[in-house]
């Protein structure tokens, strides 16, 4: 794989020739790579702009695709369906690319980190089925709730929920006497500050195993991720609750205060 995605890159680099109009074996014009790839032309041309696709082979006025590029919109489809932004996309190619990293290791690690620890898939469910995992939590309305706040979705006479265990979390919020508005405010909190602390603590020890080279390889980053979520997960919960009850006490300290200054 990598050095078919290497080839393109060679390709690109080439200048374009001038020669008959007529393609040669195998090679495609851009409304034949769209439908073989089922990509539209709008978004190859896209790709092509951001770096992530090679420009193709010119002949008189027409563009020419070779199989290559077949197999790159391929990769694409999958690093997007991983959650890549376009722009990650063309950086990490152009890393392969480069031969400094092989896009099938970086792909098998991203499916293990992926399986990792986290058993919360999205589930399609029957109406019956969304019900029953509502419980006595199915009162008039929380269905629209849910809609609306994403943790559920229509797909036709099903419902997709997107993360059983946060829709669990927010209906356990709800029988403690708060909303699903409120359910989903904090966890877009707790999202927001966690993402920040694992970004720096992924960074902080991945130029651990890094060593002297800049980035540790996709072997190493997933070694070092699969070591550091369990313990991570037991700091995490240690932190949060010593945290919790700090902010508790520190709000009740402070209530007397507040009203002796009205």
């Amino acid at each position: 794989m990598t050095v078919l995605v290497a080839t393109i890159a060679a390709d690109a680099d080439n200048a374009p020739h001038v020669a008959s109009t007529s393609a040669e074996d195998g090679e495609l014009t851009i409304d034949e790579l769209s439908a073989r790839t089922r990509v539209p032309s709008r978004t190859i041309r896209f790709y092509q702009s951001k770096g992530a696709l090679p420009k193709p082979t010119i002949r008189g006025r027409v563009a020419y695709y070779s199989p290559l590029h077949v197999e790159r919109l391929e990769v694409i489809g999958k690093l997007q369906d991983r959650g890549l932004k376009i722009r990650a996309i063309g950086e990490l190619l152009d890393r392969v690319d480069r031969g400094e990293v092989d896009v099938e290791e970086w792909l098998g690690t991203d499916t293990r980190l992926s399986a990792g620890f986290l058993e919360d898939r999205a589930r399609v469910v029957s109406e019956a089925e969304l019900l029953e995992l509502l419980g006595e939590e199915a009162r008039p309305g929380l269905l629209g709730d849910l809609l609306r706040h994403g943790l559920v979705e229509e797909d036709g006479a099903s419902y997709v929920v997107r993360s059983p265990a946060m829709l669990s979390i927010a209906l356990e919020l709800g029988r403690a006497g708060f909303g699903i508005d409120a359910a989903i405010e904090a966890q877009l909190i707790l999202s927001k500050h966690i993402k920040k602390a694992s970004r720096e603590v992924v960074q902080h020890f991945a130029t651990q195993v890094a060593g002297r080279s800049k980035r540790p390889t996709p072997k190493q980053l997933g070694e070092t991720v699969d070591a550091l979520v369990p313990p991570g997960l037991r700091a995490i919960k240690i932190l949060f609750a010593k945290a919790m009850r700090d902010e508790a006490r520190a709000l009740l300290s402070d209530r007397p205060r507040r009203r002796g200054r009205r």
